[in-house]
């Protein structure tokens, strides 16, 4: 009887420490990533439209190549953002284009692909995490994580700050926000919609909103989005999504 009685106390005790125990940032994100790819997006190819630009990304391990490709009368543009760096195809032809251009086109093929594909990205070097809390949206428990950039690595825009909420259950990404300098500088808050799996890799359309209070702290937009004190700007929608594995798990 005592063995008994002390093997239920030593499961009882080892089980209410794992459930008290606290999870860190790079955990929660970790879970996310593994939700939202289903350990399939280190090797696929994507590709969907946004905005009337076709966007695609292949990826082979640590190997990643971001394309943006746009059709007019002159042609097609094709621009390509890879680990060898940037490059711009016009009619298949490569064409020089100056070092604060290809900064510039750089960034917007990346953050095209970076929002697309969220959480997925959040794991790279530069990127610092930290858990700052926990609240309720829409009567849902979430984990809020900060993300900020370091600056070797981080892009032009390392300074820009975000917040991600993820559903404390399901480890989903449902919310983010962002504070961005460049042209003035802005915060939005984005909640995501239409939310689909492809191929095993989840993707989402997102709300987007803005506040005019751009000294506002970013964990409080969730309380003013269910305040409805934000404002909506546009949606951010990725149309005809497709994905092809190139490897397993």
């Amino acid at each position: 009887m005592k063995i008994i009685t002390f093997f239920i106390c030593f499961i009882t005790f080892f089980s209410c420490k794992e459930e008290k125990e606290t999870l860190t940032a790079q955990v929660i994100i970790d879970k996310a990533i593994n939700i939202a790819c289903s350990g399939h997006c280190e090797n696929a190819y994507i590709d969907f439209t946004f905005r009337d630009k076709c966007y695609v990304s292949t990826r082979k391990g640590n190997e990643y190549q971001l394309e943006r490709i746009t059709t007019d009368s002159t042609g097609i543009t094709r621009d390509v953002l890879s680990n060898s760096g940037f490059q711009r195809f016009k009619n298949e032809i490569l064409i020089a284009v100056p070092d604060s251009m290809a900064i510039k086109f750089s960034n917007s093929v990346n953050s095209v692909h970076y929002f697309a594909q969220l959480p997925f990205g959040l794991n790279v070097p530069s990127v610092r995490k930290e858990l700052l809390g926990e609240d309720t949206i829409n009567g849902e428990n979430y984990y809020e994580i900060g993300v900020s950039f370091i600056q070797e690595g981080g892009g032009t825009d390392f300074d820009d700050t975000f917040v991600y909420w993820i559903h404390k259950e399901k480890f989903t990404l449902d919310y983010l926000a962002y504070k961005y300098a460049v042209d003035g500088g802005g915060i939005r808050f984005r909640e995501a919609y239409n939310v689909r799996v492809v191929k095993g890799i989840r993707f989402a359309d997102y709300n987007n909103y803005k506040t005019d209070n751009l000294d506002i702290v970013l964990t409080d937009l969730d309380r003013l989005f269910t305040e409805g004190e934000l404002k909506l700007l546009s949606k951010i929608e990725t149309e005809s999504v497709g994905v092809v594995l190139t490897g397993s798990k």
